[in-house]
């Protein structure tokens, strides 16, 4: 059986190099939608950005693995549901062991909706190896989601402010353990369990400690919009992985 391709490669974003920043783009399709909305998910912004910046940090830890420290997307507005979302990454800071990169999202007409931030380190396993890139440019994807992104990543609903995502091969980072940009949908989900056919405007992660084993289960508690949630690597001692706080709009 053919390998299936990494499961955000079917969110249709190609990258290209614009100097020293690079720039994502990628049509908006109702499969990307928060459940109830005609909104883009923050997580898949998320995704986008955890990308471009990661591509970056690797080109800064050369032959070294880089994981996500901190990921954060902030909204002036819910994101479109429809066009082409331009998101440009840039360097912020470039040191031996950690790199922190910025990203800037805008809709069809040009106008910024929102901006993200995040923060990499190098990987402590020195065994691990990133993969070969010729460039930093990824060509547009020829598959692209055929069902909502939550039922494509298998994460699902459990309960009021629950949330279960199961891991899958091709949902996984070039560390092999789950994806930031999967993280940031289950963290979301649990989030809006308990505030439907509403969007986020705020979703800020804190990666503590990778999701090896699975299911990651999220854990939200919202108050006056502000949500709070943990989530953890239940096959793995339970042990927390992610902290995140969250706002709908």
């Amino acid at each position: 059986m053919p390998r299936r391709p990494h499961l955000l490669q079917e969110l249709g974003f190609a990258v290209r190099q614009d100097g020293e920043e690079l720039r994502g783009t990628a049509s908006v399709t109702p499969y990307m939608h928060v459940p109830g909305t005609s909104c883009l998910r923050a997580s898949i912004l998320a995704s986008w950005a955890d990308m471009l910046c990661g591509l970056m940090s690797m080109r800064a830890f050369t032959g070294r693995v880089s994981v996500t420290l901190e990921l954060d997307v902030q909204l002036y507005r819910p994101a479109p549901g429809s066009g082409t979302v331009t998101a440009v990454a840039r360097q912020v800071k470039a040191g031996r062991s950690v790199f922190v990169g910025e990203v800037e999202f805008a809709d069809a007409r040009g106008e910024a909706f929102g901006f993200s931030a995040a923060s990499f380190m190098v990987a402590p396993d020195t065994t691990l190896r990133p993969p070969r890139l010729s460039s930093l440019e990824i060509p547009p994807q020829d598959t692209r989601l055929s069902m909502p992104l939550a039922e494509r990543a298998d994460c699902k609903r459990q309960a009021p402010g629950v949330a279960v995502l199961h891991k899958s091969e091709d949902g996984l980072n070039s560390a092999k353990t789950v994806h930031g940009g999967l993280i940031a949908l289950a963290a979301e989900e649990a989030s809006l369990s308990l505030a439907p056919e509403t969007s986020l405007s705020s979703l800020a992660l804190r990666y503590l400690q990778p999701v090896r084993v699975g299911p990651a289960v999220a854990t939200a508690r919202v108050r006056d919009g502000l949500g709070r949630v943990e989530l953890r690597d239940s096959g793995n001692g339970d042990r927390l992985a992610v902290t995140a706080t969250t706002r709908t709009f």
